[in-house]
């Protein structure tokens, strides 16, 4: 049974022991909205960790891609989710063996979550060799399952069950009731005077008559009437109850701890998937992203900011899509252009786009190739702190200087409108200085800015500018188009701070 974990193609790979904490740069890059939203609706799954364990193989990235790949077809999508409602009907039922009162009552409803349990698994493994799945890992478990359905513990589990419903479904009884005095005797062959007294009553009947019958509500726990009849006839049939209880003695454990944790982990891909089809619906592409560990060169066709994406599609609003790339020795975007036109935005689909990638995900595009990064960092600009004594301008530093403290040559790095609090000439050096270190790291980068010039730093920046609509500068395409900048970026920035575009000028003049 070699088979280790549907999304771990490895021990070394996870997954993580303990706690994992929510990365730092998750709210910057929105990927706080995105856990929060797959995961809603799965909490029994808890299924946080799994999106906080970005993995650092290629190998492992592609494991986790063919099972996608697998989970995406109707036939396998389909068995999946059959076994997962079966599961969920076993831990209903042995939940109700924790809560009833009644010792037989529980000790039944654990007999019903160990047969939801063996039908589960019996029917999973004949859907899913019938669905043909493609997959590494969805083929290693199924020659698990075969195994482990053959094997000695589940037999003798299997077997057991069949033949305490046996025993049970052969338990006779009969009770005399007399004023408030009850009687339970062993079934002696009586008739069941139903019929006949229907029939003697039927004469009687001159038409459709009202029905005055009333509901009995079947209620989980039983009263102490059902429960002393039922200790009365466990003391007239001892064998099948003694088996009951030493069912429950015997196979306490029967829940295995591989399929409990596929049962968990496939929720991954299932509730990943389930996030994305509103987008797909709206025609949004999503491709798996050929992901390397060795080449920095990166291209993205058609991509987007999913968390936004998600909610623009809820409420069927078009969403803008973008283009990038990475050339030869380019490892820096340096995004630049008037406000309001879609960079911050475009930054956190790039630094999106890495996160995804490691988790083996689809991500959104139409074709990718990604660098598999070690690391994640974010600087995006946040309100002052007045708790901690520090000015904006020292905040920021101290946040830079702890991300370059710990980039590596393989981390991606994005920075969305830093030192903005400053004048613009300690503006440009401070951004120089940072924007060289990066290079000497050869880390990849997206830098929002107004300060242009930092496109033309060397051979590892590229520049890229938010567009605006020709005819109309006040309005935005929330295109992002790879070009050199236009040289006005800073000033229109400024002009927008201060009210002195051309259309605030011209409400200010006409009024």
């Amino acid at each position: 049974m070699g088979f280790h974990s549907i999304l771990f193609e490895t021990h070394e790979d996870g997954p993580p022991p303990g706690e994992v904490h929510e990365p730092e740069f998750f709210s910057d890059l929105n990927l706080d909205q995105i856990e929060r939203e797959v995961t809603q609706g799965y909490d029994e799954y808890n299924l946080t960790p799994f999106f906080r364990a970005a993995l650092n193989r290629e190998g492992a990235i592609r494991y986790r891609h063919d099972v996608m790949r697998d989970i995406g077809s109707y036939e396998v999508s389909r068995c999946i989710q059959a076994f997962a409602q079966s599961m969920r009907r076993m831990r209903t039922a042995l939940a109700q063996a924790e809560k009833l009162y009644y010792p037989r009552q529980k000790q039944w409803w654990f007999l019903e979550a160990a047969s939801r349990y063996c039908d589960a698994l019996e029917t999973l493994d004949v859907t899913l060799r019938d669905a043909h799945p493609r997959s590494t890992g969805l083929c290693e478990f199924s020659a698990w399952l075969a195994e482990y359905l053959g094997s000695e513990l589940f037999t003798e589990i299997r077997r057991d069950v069949a033949d305490l419903h046996t025993a049970l479904e052969a338990v006779r009884y009969a009770i005399h009731i007399h004023g408030s005095a009850v009687t339970v005797l062993n079934y002696g062959g009586e008739s069941d005077y139903s019929s006949y007294v229907l029939g003697i009553f039927e004469r009687f009947k001159q038409g459709d008559v009202k029905d005055h019958s009333v509901e009995v509500k079947e209620w989980p726990e039983m009263n102490h009437v059902e429960a002393q009849i039922l200790d009365y006839v466990a003391e007239l049939q001892p064998q099948p109850f003694a088996m009951l209880a030493s069912f429950q003695m015997n196979h306490a454990a029967f829940l295995d701890t591989t399929v409990a944790s596929f049962d968990r982990e496939v929720q991954f891909y299932t509730a990943y998937d389930a996030y994305i089809q509103i987008c797909r619906e709206q025609g949004l592409p999503f491709c798996f992203p050929l992901v390397s560990s060795s080449s920095k060169a990166e291209r993205c066709d058609d991509t987007f900011d999913l968390a936004l994406a998600h909610k623009l599609c809820a409420d069927t609003l078009p969403v803008v899509r973008n283009d990038f790339r990475l050339e030869r020795a380019e490892r820096i975007i340096v995004l630049s252009g008037p406000n309001n036109g879609g960079k911050t935005t475009f930054a956190r689909t790039f630094g999106q786009l890495h996160y995804l990638a490691r988790l083996g995900c689809p991500v959104p595009g139409s074709q990718a190739s990604l660098y598999l990064c070690d690391q994640l960092f974010a600087h995006f600009e946040r309100e002052e702190n007045t708790k901690d004594m520090r000015g904006k301008l020292q905040d920021d530093l101290t946040r830079m200087h702890n991300i370059l403290a710990r980039a590596t040559p393989r981390s991606v790095i994005v920075m969305n409108e830093i030192f903005s609090s400053t004048t613009l000439a300690d503006a440009q050096f401070l951004c120089r200085e940072i924007i060289s270190q990066i290079m000497e790291r050869d880390a990849l980068c997206v830098c929002v800015t107004f300060i242009e010039e930092l496109a033309r730093l060397g051979a590892q920046t590229v520049s890229m500018v938010s567009e605006i609509c020709p005819s109309k500068p006040a309005e935005r395409t929330f295109r992002i188009r790879r070009k050199p900048a236009d040289g006005r970026a800073y000033a229109i920035s400024v002009a927008e701070q201060y009210g002195l575009t051309y259309e605030r000028l011209k409400e200010r003049l006409a009024s």
